[in-house]
This record gives structure tokens, C-alpha cells and sequence, in this order.
């Protein structure tokens, strides 16, 4: 691992009289690092943490250094290097920033020397600063406010560059719109010109921004009788970002197909498209799709962070207990592995997930799927194209021919492609796939009522995964709270001896939401001999379900209820996914 912190601490390590070297070589990051030495007993928490601050104030590490730290860590650093400078630590989401204080200076300073005004009293102005040692910033600050002696306070970078971003939105969103509506009025050349225009293409690049910084999925632009409004999906929750007026939709529309590689001249039907676009600093592909309405064209922009699909299994919020099971499944060299749930509950995260953990020099694996959203090294990845009679079906086949040990079907729609995808499995292939059903035993039922015979899904099925994403507390305004009466009527049978229950009061950091970020809950169904039986037998589900809860198996309404009991979430938001 690169990274001079990790160094550091080998090398305190290694002063103790422990051989660094398999360390050296298991720890791939420096959050597992930390969790590791903590856990091992090398360090305490309180240790690691006056280590690193001390580190900072000897100039052995730098702020940037501090990256990829736990969020836990970063905050107990900051204020611990806070309190050896003897300065004040701020949180800047929870302070009251004067935003016209910042608007008085040059932003490109602010953002060059990560400084950000925070407020102005009768005797002097703070100023919050990445890296309090930075003379040079601090000599930048007292140039910008020359009237009054500038106090200075620690805060994270990530969020003074949060906060510089959206001062940055705020300044030229009335600018670009003035710009894109003098060029309308004056004609400029035509509306070609207009579409051309970079005050239109700046636009662009701020409602990107927004919805990135917002941690949107997709940005929705929808044109109405009189505005245009622009809606970001956060947690899968649609909320208003901007609202134009009427006349700034059509170029902005025209320029986001011209980008797409879309027909500009066709509003009369449906069109789908992508482009890749820089946000910053970052590389990001959107999925565009338009659909004619009354009062125009509705757009729809997937965005597809390739971070946010590569996340490590582990990762994924799957409980200890499920994530066992499946891992163990995907190692199995033949079979299929179900993974279901409905549209938007991140099966293709999971999926991407496993392919991460299976994907090596020594396995052939071929993946088609409609269309391809991330790129993975090592895995072959092809893209259906209905039009020239390339479906999922007639991919499969030629995947086979082309001698792979793991093949990933996007999507299994229809009879054609479960058989082949069976066969695939029963002639030693390990197949992943997606299936939508509400739960992980009725994908058996589904298969059956598809066309395929019992003794062939008993054969291929190894595991079926079932999930949702539930959205997760707010960490800075949860409380504890009480269970509704009638819900607890409910899931008393599921509940321990001893429980407690937390919600979201609300706060700026959530938009007043209670809830901030997602994460997944499962149910894994793993098929034993047993069960495999009882499936050619053609058994109930209610038999089956009956059997695999005397093997372990959790549903996941109840993976669920323990995520709230430790805290990640409601039971208002797990009964809404789960449809009790």
C-alpha cells in the first residue's frame, strides 16, 4: 500500500519488535489497516489517533494523506491536531456559514488554497483552512480580508471543497441563464448557435455537479406548461434541485442529444442514449433516455459512478451471516446463483460485486448484459442488440462456444434464456444472473412457471439472493425512538428480549429527510440436497420455506428488523420495502 501514513505506522511497529511483513502484505487500504491494529490490540483508538495528529504537526504527513481515513478517525484526528495547534475544529455542516462573506473574494483563491470565510464579527474573521500549516494560505486569507485580523480553524478538506462547489453553483447558475436567454433574444446566429453556446454547456456541467455532489442516481429534467424543472433521485427519493423558465428546456434538451448522439430533429418517439462527461474532476458515463410527453420530451440521466458499481462484497451492507453463505456458494465451480429483487434494489451492484471477487488471470468470464454500465478488467463483457437479433438467448449460446468458466446474464426474461442458462449450469459453468421476484424461494416457483422442468432447477440452482435497499439513519440527527403499537403487534415474534429503535429527527445534513445514504438487506436461500429434493418433488413453498428456516435461513424481513435494532435503519422503512 502507498501511502506514507501506513509507513509511519509499520515503522512504530517494527520499533515494538513485530515482524511487519505479512501485515505489509494482507492490508490493502488504510481503513482496514486502522481496524486491523485495533483490533489486533498493536494500538488503541486513542493511540492511532494521537499518533497520526502528531505526524501532521511534524510535517511527516499531510492533510491529503488523510484521504482515505474512516470518517469515525478523520473527525477525532482533526480535532485532536485541532487542540495541539491550539485552534478551534470545525464541522462545517454543522456551523452557520455566512455564504455572502465568501462571495466578496475571488473564489478561484478559495479553491486553490482550500480556505473558506466563515464568519465576521466586530473583531475579527474566520476563516476555516485544510492545512493550518500552510503558510501560504494563511498569507492568501489576510490579503482577502486586509481590514480585520483573520482566525483561523481547522476543518475537513473534503468539506471546504464541498462547500466551494456549491458557492461556485450558486454564483453562475443566474449568470448562465442570463447568457443562454441573451443569446435566445438576440438571436445569435440561429438556435444552432444557441446549443453551441457555452453558457449552455456550463449549465449542463452545474446540474451534473449538483446532482454528484448530492449523491444523486438520476437526474430527471421535465419540462411542464410554463418551467422546467430539474428533480436529482437521492436514496431513491426524487427531490427539486432547479426550476427554469419554459424557454431555457429546448436547447438545454437539444444539447444534452447532441451529446448523447441522439436524433435532435425526433421528439416523437422514445429515444436511448449515453456520454461520458468529467465532473470534478472525475470521469462519469450517464445513461440518457428521452420520452415524448405533452409539453415536450422527458429526460431521464442514469448516472454510473464506476466506484459506486465496484464496491467490495463486503461492502455491500450484506449481514455477516448472508455474506458467508453466498461467498461460499460463488465458490462452487458449477450452478446458477440467483440474485432478485425489483428494479432499483442494486442486484447489479451484488453481481459486480461477486464478478470482483471471482475475476483472476485464470478464469474466462463473459458477462452480456442490456446495456454494459461498467467495464470490468479481466471479464469480457458484451451488450444485446434486439435490433440485429442479438438477444440474451442468442448471445448465450455463442458465450458457450467460446469455452468460459463463469458467464454473468444481465437479466433473465424468458424461457429461451433460463433453459440455455440451465444447461450452461448443469454442463459445469458457474452462471450469475438476475430474476425479479419478491423473495429468494419464490424464484423457484418463477423458473417452474416459466416453462422449465423441476428436476432440471433442482439440478442447477446452488443459492438464490433476495434483497432491498432500505434507507439508512441520519447520523446527526438520530434519536431513539418508540415502536408504533400496531407495528410492534406485527414483528413482536421477530423482536429479542432486549431492543431499542432509532429514526431521524431531521436536520440540514438530510435535507430534513431522517435519512441519509443507503444500504441492503437479504434473505440467501441455499439449495442442500435436501431442498433440491424437495424441488423435483415439486413441494410447496411454504414446505420449502418451512425447511430451509431448520437450516438457518433468515428472511429478510427479519436481516431487516436486526439491521434497525443495531441502529442503520427504521422498521418504517424495512416494512416499506419488505411489504409486510
Amino acid at each position: 500500500m502507498d501511502n506514507r501514513l501506513f509507513q509511519l505506522l509499520l515503522e512504530e511497529l517494527a520499533k515494538k519488535g513485530v515482524d511487519t511483513q505479512q501485515i505489509h502484505n494482507n492490508l490493502t487500504n488504510i481503513k482496514k489497516a486502522l481496524y486491523f491494529l485495533e483490533n489486533r490490540h498493536y494500538f488503541t483508538q486513542s493511540e492511532l489517533i494521537d499518533f497520526i495528529a502528531k505526524r501532521l504537526r511534524e510535517g511527516k504527513i499531510t492533510v491529503d494523506d488523510l484521504e482515505d481515513l474512516p470518517s469515525d478517525y478523520l473527525e477525532k484526528v482533526l480535532k485532536a491536531y485541532a487542540k495541539i495547534l491550539n485552534i478551534d475544529y470545525v464541522d462545517l455542516d454543522s456551523v452557520d456559514i455566512d455564504l455572502k462573506l465568501a462571495s466578496k473574494v475571488p473564489l478561484n483563491n478559495l479553491k486553490r488554497y482550500h480556505i473558506l470565510p466563515l464568519k465576521e464579527s466586530d473583531i475579527n474573521i474566520t476563516v476555516a483552512v485544510a492545512d493550518p500549516i500552510d503558510i501560504e494560505a494563511q498569507e492568501m486569507a489576510q490579503r482577502l480580508f486586509p481590514k480585520k485580523p483573520v482566525k483561523f480553524a481547522l476543518a475537513s478538506k473534503q468539506q471546504i471543497v464541498n462547500y466551494l462547489n456549491k458557492l461556485e453553483l450558486n454564483e453562475n447558475i443566474k449568470e448562465y441563464i442570463q447568457e443562454i436567454r441573451r443569446d435566445l433574444t438576440e438571436g445569435a446566429g440561429g438556435k444552432e448557435d444557441v446549443e453551441e453556446s457555452s453558457a449552455i454547456l456550463r449549465l449542463i456541467d452545474a446540474i451534473l455537479k449538483t446532482a454528484i455532489l448530492s449523491r444523486a442516481s438520476d437526474i430527471h429534467i421535465e419540462p411542464t406548461e410554463n418551467t422546467c424543472v430539474v428533480r436529482a433521485r437521492v436514496d431513491g427519493i426524487l427531490t427539486e434541485k432547479f426550476i427554469f423558465d419554459k424557454d431555457i428546456y429546448p436547447p438545454l434538451s437539444s444539447r444534452l442529444k447532441l451529446m448523447s448522439n441522439l436524433d435532435i430533429a425526433e421528439r416523437r418517439k422514445p429515444q436511448d442514449g449515453r456520454f461520458s462527461h468529467t465532473v470534478l474532476g472525475k470521469e462519469y458515463d450517464f445513461r440518457i433516455s428521452t420520452l415524448p410527453i405533452v409539453n415536450g420530451e422527458s429526460i431521464v440521466m442514469r448516472i454510473l459512478d464506476k466506484t459506486k458499481a465496484m464496491i467490495p462484497l463486503e461492502d455491500a451492507g450484506m449481514s455477516k451471516y448472508n455474506y458467508d453463505i453466498f461467498t461460499k456458494s460463488l465458490k462452487t465451480p458449477y450452478g446458477i446463483i440467483l440474485v432478485t429483487g425489483p428494479t432499483g434494489s442494486g442486484k447489479s451492484t451484488t453481481l459486480y460485486g461477486a464478478l470482483n471477487m471471482l475475476r483472476s488471470v485464470e478464469k474466462k468470464i463473459i458477462t452480456v448484459e442490456d446495456p454494459v454500465e461498467y467495464q470490468i478488467n479481466l471479464v469480457q463483457q458484451c451488450q444485446v442488440n434486439p435490433k440485429i437479433g442479438f438477444t440474451f438467448a442468442s448471445a448465450l449460446r455463442s458465450i458457450l462456444r467460446q469455452d468460459p468458466d463463469i458467464v454473468m446474464i444481465g437479466e433473465i426474461r424468458d424461457e429461451e434464456t433460463l433453459r440455455i442458462a440451465i444447461q450452461a449450469a448443469l454442463t459445469g459453468h458457474l452462471v450469475l444472473s438476475t430474476l425479479h421476484t419478491n423473495d429468494a424461494i419464490s424464484a423457484i416457483n418463477r423458473m417452474i412457471d416459466m416453462g422449465i422442468e423441476p428436476y432440471l432447477v433442482s439440478g442447477a440452482i446452488i443459492a438464490i439472493e433476495a434483497q432491498r435497499l432500505v434507507r439508512k439513519i441520519c447520523p446527526h440527527c438520530k434519536i431513539e425512538t418508540e415502536l408504533d403499537p400496531a407495528v410492534y403487534e406485527e414483528i413482536k415474534e421477530y423482536l429479542p428480549q432486549n431492543y431499542r429503535f432509532f429514526k431521524g429527527k431531521g436536520c440540514k445534513h438530510c435535507d430534513f429527510s431522517g435519512y441519509s445514504g443507503r444500504e441492503m438487506i437479504s434473505e440467501v436461500f441455499k439449495v442442500d440436497d435436501e431442498i433440491s429434493r424437495m424441488i423435483a418433488k415439486e413441494e410447496s413453498k411454504e414446505k420449502i420455506y418451512r425447511a430451509a428456516l431448520q437450516k438457518g435461513f433468515k428472511s429478510m424481513l427479519v436481516d431487516g428488523i436486526n439491521k434497525a435494532i443495531e441502529g442503520s435503519t427504521t422498521i418504517d422503512e424495512v416494512l416499506r420495502v419488505t411489504r409486510l
